[in-house]
């Protein structure tokens, strides 16, 4: 089955994104890498902007989605806490043209992310506040939660992904994992 033409304009928005970043693509480039005509551009996008903030929402989709089933998938706090961290470098790995585009340009005012951000954090704060009420995690507000949970696997992904570094290795993650659980875990941790 040939591949729709929205696809084809995403998957060739991945590749020139990366390379060139939004701004520096332009959308006759995008359009030509992605085989499509002009009308068949036009029928799925507006510009290279509704591109970007698509293929920034479908990206985010997939990592929350695996997010959150490797969350669910953990017994204990402990367990989720270290889990999701390791998940996190192994998803950039996975996925390192999405993580690397998801690093770099962020769209303003997206409802389409909007509406995906809000069931996620729902969900990642229903799960984080039934822990602290068994004393498994601290009380701590959102923005905290994830930088102490998330910041440091999150800047090592970045490094990686910019050159800075080499590729994180199972020390690294191992190191972060329990570096996070110490910043997170409650009194009564598991």
């Amino acid at each position: 089955m040939k591949e729709a033409g929205r696809e084809r304009i995403l998957r060739a928005a991945l590749e020139l994104f990366g390379r060139d970043g939004v701004a520096g693509t332009t959308l006759s480039g995008l359009r030509a890498a992605s085989g499509v005509s002009v009308g068949s551009f036009y029928h799925h996008f507006s510009g290279k902007e509704q591109v970007a903030e698509a293929l920034f929402v479908e990206s985010i989709g997939m990592y929350q989605d695996a997010f959150l089933a490797e969350l669910k998938a953990r017994d204990g706090a402990r367990e989720a806490v270290t889990s999701v961290v390791a998940f996190h470098v192994r998803w950039c790995r996975e996925h390192p043209d999405r993580a690397r585009f998801m690093f770099t340009e962020r769209p303003a005012g997206s409802e389409g992310l909007a509406e995906r951000n809000g069931g996620f954090f729902r969900e990642v704060r229903s799960w984080w506040r039934v822990q602290v009420r068994h004393g498994a995690l601290l009380d701590v507000d959102a923005v905290t939660a994830f930088v102490l949970w998330l910041g440091p696997a999150q800047e090592l992904c970045r490094l990686w992904l910019n050159g800075q570094c080499p590729e994180p290795d199972g020390g690294q993650v191992g190191s972060l994992s329990e570096a996070a659980w110490r910043s997170v875990g409650g009194a009564h941790g598991d």
